[in-house]
């Protein structure tokens, strides 16, 4: 809860007026308190995983020859129904595991420094803080990810999740209620070292679950944005993680590709590509005679 008691005072306090941004976040969380604040992450991240991945669902119902060029998997199509099935199972955890985890992990949040007060933290801050978030969850989620595909952690833990040989976007958090604790330590670990606002916390996690789902969708768009991030992986590369199954040991990554590069965790990836196009070329074909994995 902010400690002025109206934008006057938060000016003096400030020696300044506020942004226009700083005047909407005061008319907004000055009668909430930091927990509550804090725990609007549920709320963000049930609207993200509701609507975003709608898009890729017409998509893949529609079964348009314009978009199905951009399946990475075209042999393989998920009914609706068990789409339908895949988005109540996930929101399912998201209310009775990811929404207590949040109530329970407040305090955790107060402690590292999270704070909701004026002023707000500018764009350039903003994204710093984010660019770090992120190479810290990449970074750790990778041997987390690696660990969950040992015999142990895949039988009773990450099986779950490959579930779906051919990912859709609705399965992103398709989990195992142990493996969302575990992913959200990795979560956490990027604010709890960098402490920021609030703001830029919800921001986090609706830029981390967006590119979850983008990764999952299935579909290989070459006018997606991300093509742009230096070191992204994307949904052909985490879709090849899919494809290959509980065996798999290629394609850890969670965002960025370098540690399974610096690894050497994404050779079966970059020898199946170098395969596919060698038919291509050979067949003018970008697909095998197995599980249709198409590749650029």
């Amino acid at each position: 809860m902010l400690p002025y008691k109206s934008i006057e005072a938060a000016a003096a306090q400030l020696g300044r007026n506020l942004t226009y941004a700083e005047t909407l976040w005061f008319n907004y969380s000055a009668e909430k308190s930091d927990g509550v604040l804090a725990c609007h992450n549920i709320l963000f991240v049930c609207l993200i995983f509701s609507v975003v991945p709608l898009p890729f669902v017409f998509i893949q119902l529609l079964r348009s020859p314009f978009f199905e060029k951009h399946k990475i998997q075209p042999k393989i199509q998920t009914p609706a129904a068990e789409i339908f099935n895949c988005y109540k199972d996930v929101m399912l955890n998201l209310l009775f595991v990811v929404g207590p985890l949040q109530l329970v992990s407040y305090p955790s949040v107060k402690a590292v420094g999270i704070h909701t007060g004026l002023p707000l933290p500018s764009v350039g801050e903003i994204a710093a803080q984010l660019l770090v978030y992120f190479v810290v969850e990449d970074y750790t989620t990778y041997w987390m990810h690696r660990f969950l595909h040992c015999k142990w952690g895949y039988e009773k833990i990450h099986k779950v999740h490959h579930h779906y040989t051919s990912p859709i976007a609705f399965a992103a958090p398709y989990l195992h209620w142990a493996e969302i604790l575990i992913l959200g330590i990795a979560s956490f670990l990027g604010p709890a070292m960098v402490p920021g606002h609030v703001v830029t916390f919800w921001l986090w996690f609706v830029l981390r679950q967006m590119e979850a789902l983008e990764t999952h969708s299935g579909y290989d768009f070459p006018w997606s944005v991300t093509k742009c991030i230096p070191f992204y992986g994307g949904a052909e590369y985490h879709d090849y993680h899919h494809y290959v199954g509980g065996q798999s040991q290629s394609n850890f990554a969670s965002v960025f590709t370098y540690c399974d590069y610096i690894y050497g965790t994404d050779k079966g990836y970059r020898y199946q590509k170098k395969a596919l196009k060698k038919l291509r070329e050979g067949v003018n074909g970008g697909e095998d005679g197995d599980g249709g994995f198409k590749s650029d």
